[in-house]
Parts: structure tokens; sequence; C-alpha cells
């Protein structure tokens, strides 16, 4: 019996060729105000001494609201690198987190009141009872400190949210910003951003081919670029359209 052609394995993604999480690799087009609202933060927090002056409390809460695909775990994660870099303490929770976790981040916030902290809360609209409470008492840490910050995302506005009344109250107090997917023209920019990033050359025909037949939203079509990274260093290959559909093709072994 002839055996069909076997292709490379794919081997596991070498997270170190991806490019960094960073509000500089998000496409800000219809997020502009979002995004320069945390640039000048993580400005702040890099000018920020012991005795500067505190910003408002309510400018020291941002919430983003957006569908599936808008960039809100994107703004987040680059938020915490952002304070990572400059030795500020970070924290990243969501609707997964144990209690263990918010107790943690809820003392730790509790420990620097004098000090420039960040807690990301991602997708609230999913929190449990438990974490409903835990986010409730944290914006109380939050509103009685100086200069810590609190950024919270879910996929509806704060008063279409199904949580208790005082937390999603609270979450109306600071910045509350709409986030927008990008349109199709601008998701073909942003492969093409991502692939330069990588020293990737795609050819021509690769973007628009992946929005018709794959997932459209940009964590999965990103997470493609960089399948496709790792599959080309493997045959050493250029990154054309035969090597797309041979890649994502059903590997047959018999």
């Amino acid at each position: 019996m002839t055996k069909s052609k076997v292709f490379p394995r794919q081997t596991t993604l070498d997270l170190g060729h991806a490019p960094e999480v960073r509000l500089s690799t998000f496409i800000p087009t219809g997020n502009e105000n979002l995004i320069s609202a945390l640039e000048s933060l993580g400005k702040t927090w890099e000018t920020t001494t012991p005795t500067s002056s505190a910003p408002r409390f309510d400018q020291r809460l941002i919430h983003a609201w957006g569908p599936s695909g808008s960039g809100r775990t994107h703004i987040l994660q680059a938020m915490v690198a952002k304070a990572n870099d400059l030795n500020i303490s970070a924290s990243s929770l969501n609707h997964s987190s144990t209690p263990d976790e918010w107790r943690a981040a809820s003392l730790e916030l509790e420990n620097s009141t004098e000090k420039i902290a960040l807690l990301c809360v991602d997708d609230v609209d999913h929190l449990d009872e438990f974490g409903q409470g835990a986010l409730f008492r944290i914006h109380n840490l939050i509103k009685d400190s100086r200069l810590q910050v609190l950024i919270t995302t879910s996929s509806l506005p704060p008063a279409s949210l199904r949580l208790r009344d005082d937390l999603r109250t609270r979450l109306a107090w600071g910045l509350v910003f709409q986030m927008h997917t990008l349109s199709d023209a601008e998701k073909l920019n942003a492969l093409e951003k991502a692939a330069s990033a990588r020293g990737l050359n795609l050819s021509s025909d690769v973007a628009p081919w992946l929005l018709r037949h794959f997932h459209r939203d940009m964590p999965s079509l990103m997470a493609l670029l960089e399948a496709l990274d790792v599959y080309s260093l493997e045959t050493k290959r250029a990154v054309t359209l035969p090597l797309v559909k041979e890649m994502l093709a059903p590997k047959n072994e018999t």
C-alpha cells in the first residue's frame, strides 16, 4: 500500500517568536480614545513619585466593553506587561480564578495602599457570586488608596451586566469605553503588520484567503499566523497559499 505524503509534524509553538503583547501591537482603529487613556496611564506610572499628587479615583478605574475579538484581553495583558517593565505590582484575574487567587490579589492591594499597583479583571460578566463579592471589596480598597488602578472588561456595558447591583454601579464610576472589532481591511492590515514583526513575508493572497476560510476573530488569526511561522521554518519554505493549504489539510498516515 502506498502511503500518502506525511508532512512535518508541527512542533510546540515557540512563543518567543510571537510579537509581544503591547499597546503598540494593538490596532487602535475605532478604539483610539481607550488606547490614549491607557498610554497616558502608563506615562503617569513612569513619572510618579511617593510625593506626586494622586490622580482622582475615577481616573484610576477603566472599564472596556465589546464583543469577542475586539481585543479586551490584549489590552489587559499589555498593561500588565507595562507594569512589569516598571517593577509595578500587577495581577490579572478572570472568572476562572480561584478564591485563593482573589484573596491574594486583595491582600496585595491592602498592603500597598501608598504604592502604584494594577489589577486587571477580564470578563467580569462571567464572575460567579464569590468573584463578584471579591471585586466589590477590591473596588472599595482601590477607592481608599492613592495610586492603585483597576481595569476591567466585559462583553456588555456596565448597565446591562447581570451582576449584583452595587458592583454594576461601581463598574461605571470611572472611564468607560466601548471597544470595536476591526473591519476586514483592518484585519488584513493587522495580519500583515504582525507578520512583518516576525520577519515573515506573506504572499499577497495568503491573508485574504485566511479571512475567507478561517476563523475571523483576531486571536484565532494570530494563532494561525504563529503556526504558519513554525511550519514555514520546519519546511524551509516561504509562506505561500499552497503552504497554508498544506498545513491545514488533514494529515493522513495510511
